[in-house]
């Protein structure tokens, strides 16, 4: 059987190759089936990422269950991704059962206990061939139940991300060069120049979160300039409810969850080819 795969080599080959690997946030079957087909069709790898709340929604289990139907259905590599975690003892449980890929949140705390907490994920985590990233730096806007205000936004200093890497041994870092969670409030504006001076003291792979509503010219800049991992959530969640609402007012008295599904996943499966283009991962399974 074939297995669930960390994001190491895929991440390493993105690096290499001058493109990125799309992290989708699913939430369900529904959401997991569009990702994975879709990534299949244009022979692209793919991790699925989860928040705390969508592990919690969804059950872990069910999520290991349905991705390793989906490795063993697709010649594609994939990944479940554990995304934005704080807690310590959360990560481990999951890498546990199954996790590959972990992101260990602790960009609120200071530098040292950042590293501190990382070094702890990191530990646990290589010793299940699982990998790791952190952030440096936060982003405006709201991810799952975290919330940070616009002023608490801090952008990642270079020199503190090369002792980071260093300090931490994590596989891939998530950087903040100006993008947000959620939707932009004004125009979004990327910090290029700090991208290309993190990336020239920092080895690992870089992640971009925040790439929703990002127009695609910037992702694609950032990706030129050593961006290989790229966040997409909000970005499927509003076509997918906005088609499933409009089937429920045009068919009112509809109730088949095989009905009302299927418009918001094609909505939904559109947005993952389009994303997937952009970060030129087609063709590269």
């Amino acid at each position: 059987m074939k297995k669930i795969l960390s994001t190491r080599e895929m991440l390493l080959k993105a690096q290499k190759g001058g493109y990125a690997v799309p992290a989708f946030n699913i939430h369900n079957l529904e959401t997991l089936q569009v990702v994975v087909e879709t990534a299949a069709e244009l022979n692209s790898p793919v991790i699925l990422a989860g928040t705390p709340s969508t592990i919690v929604y969804a059950g872990g289990e069910y999520i290991v269950g349905m991705a390793e139907v989906a490795a063993e259905k697709y010649n594609i590599p994939i990944a479940i991704h554990l995304d934005h975690y704080e807690n310590i003892e959360e990560i481990k449980h999951y890498v546990d059962l199954g996790f590959k890929s972990t992101m260990i949140d602790a960009s609120h705390e200071d530098f040292i206990n950042n590293i501190k907490a990382v070094q702890d994920v990191v530990e646990y985590a290589h010793r299940f061939d699982a990998t790791v990233e952190a952030e440096l730096g936060r982003l405006g806007g709201q991810e799952d139940d975290l919330i940070v205000d616009e002023k608490d936004s801090m952008y990642t200093n270079a020199d503190q991300a090369k002792e980071f890497v260093e300090k931490t041994g994590i596989d891939s870092l998530a950087i903040a060069i100006g993008t947000a969670h959620g939707l932009y409030k004004g125009k979004a504006k990327l910090d290029f120049e700090r991208l290309k001076e993190i990336r020239s003291k920092v080895n690992v792979p870089l992640v971009l979160h925040g790439a929703s509503d990002v127009p695609d010219e910037l992702v694609k800049k950032a990706i030129s300039l050593g961006i290989c991992k790229v966040n997409v959530a909000t970005d499927l969640k509003i076509p997918f409810s906005n088609e499933v609402k409009k089937y429920f007012i045009e068919n009112p008295e509809a109730n088949d969850p095989r009905k009302y599904m299927t418009p918001g996943k094609e909505a939904m499966r559109e947005i993952v080819k389009h994303k997937i283009m952009v970060c030129g991962s087609n063709g590269k399974a």
